[in-house]
């Protein structure tokens, strides 16, 4: 891995543009194994770009150089009772210690559960600077939540995965800290639980988090509210514990400590970025996302409103010509399986091909004319 300073940056980069070396961006690089295998991969990383550069806590803004931690910028914003509103990366274990970076975050542009009531990365990106190929510097967007300035170069990084160019500074949307949080644990029967899903997507209180999960083949349904009213947050879980009985569903309630520790089920960190095992990205419709909980060999945690999340599997439960049929079956209810991981040996295609892979082709070639960034790899996946 090479970490320049940001004053030797472009030099080197301009430097290598015309010896046209292939290289990959990168923050930690704990994440580089997901997906597409890199071809020749010089890592450049934003180690030495960590620095929090201003937080507009009257405006709920935050701009930030790429290679500062999310666990650091978490950290610095809870002084203030602020919060950037997203899931650790999966495999950041239960206090975020292997979350990786800001710009790591923004070039996968995956989000969680919490996309549920904050929406995703992208949506909170509103400012970006970003280092092209050839050395070339540009920015896009602002430092204010209202900005429609330019093109929208910050949703087309988002999920770039470090084909399009390296992501050097980043200003987000931050989010008041809610006092009370609380939450139920839904478990039973499939069908009930599909209702009890539905009833917590209308209820007066919007869901913070609403998860489809399974635990030793077990479906439920983890709900998580916030708000800075006690009693309202205490009014909706009681109305919601009466709907369950009805269901003839058990309703375990939840303090804020037993939420977040059941929200990390799954994430521990390391377990889940080892490479020999199965990791898939899965997006459905959400009311289809309930039909795969029952898939035997295979652990989910979808959100529930939006029906995305993640899948996972060592090899010894689920062969490769299941994951395969499991991927069909989600392009034939309207979605699609990513794989992030897989055992060695498998040869699985990691991504989908879409019908805009012509036009995805093109972008790359016009940002990266050389072909020098995670060869290998297209943007928006």
């Amino acid at each position: 891995m090479i970490s320049p300073d940001r004053s030797e940056l472009q030099d080197l980069v301009r430097q290598w543009h015309q010896q046209a070396l292939p290289w990959t961006p990168a923050g930690t690089g704990t994440r580089l194994h997901w997906g597409a295998p890199l071809e020749q991969p010089q890592l450049l990383t934003t180690n030495k770009l960590n620095r929090l550069i201003h937080h507009s806590s009257g405006d709920y803004t935050v701009t930030v150089e790429a290679g500062l931690p999310l666990i650091e910028l978490q950290a610095a914003l809870a002084e203030s009772k602020q919060w950037l509103a997203v899931d650790w990366p999966w495999g950041s274990g239960t206090d975020g210690g292997q979350s990786g970076t800001i710009g790591g975050l923004v070039a996968r542009g995956m989000a969680g559960g919490f996309r549920q009531r904050y929406l995703g990365i992208r949506d909170q990106v509103i400012g970006l600077e970003v280092m092209r190929a050839d050395g070339t510097e540009a920015k896009a967007g602002g430092q204010v939540v209202k900005n429609v300035a330019g093109y929208d170069l910050m949703r087309l990084f988002c999920g770039s995965w470090g084909s399009l160019g390296l992501i050097t500074q980043v200003t987000l949307r931050t989010f008041p800290k809610q006092p009370h949080r609380a939450g139920l644990l839904f478990q039973g029967e499939l069908k009930a639980l599909e209702s009890m899903r539905q009833a917590c997507l209308r209820a007066d209180l919007m869901p913070q988090r609403l998860d489809w999960r399974t635990t030793e083949g077990q479906p439920s349904l983890l709900l998580g509210l916030v708000s800075i009213s006690q009693s309202a947050v205490e009014a909706q879980l009681q109305e919601l514990r009466r709907h369950a009985t009805t269901l003839g569903l058990e309703a375990m309630s939840l303090d804020p400590d037993s939420l977040q520790e059941l929200e990390c089920t799954g994430r521990a960190a390391g377990a889940q970025l080892k490479k020999e095992r199965w990791l898939m990205r899965i997006g459905l419709p959400p009311a289809q996302a309930h039909a795969l909980l029952e898939e035997p060999g295979i652990q989910l945690n979808l959100a529930a409103g939006i029906g995305q999340g993640m899948g996972w599997a060592d090899p010894e439960d689920l062969p490769a010509h299941k994951v395969q049929t499991l991927s069909e079956r989600c392009q034939s209810m309207g979605g699609q399986l990513t794989l992030l991981q897989q055992p060695s040996s498998r040869g699985l295609t990691h991504w989908p091909t879409r019908a805009n892979h012509g036009l995805v082709a093109a972008i790359k070639r016009e940002f990266d004319p050389l072909q020098q960034l995670a060869r290998g790899r297209l943007p928006g996946v």
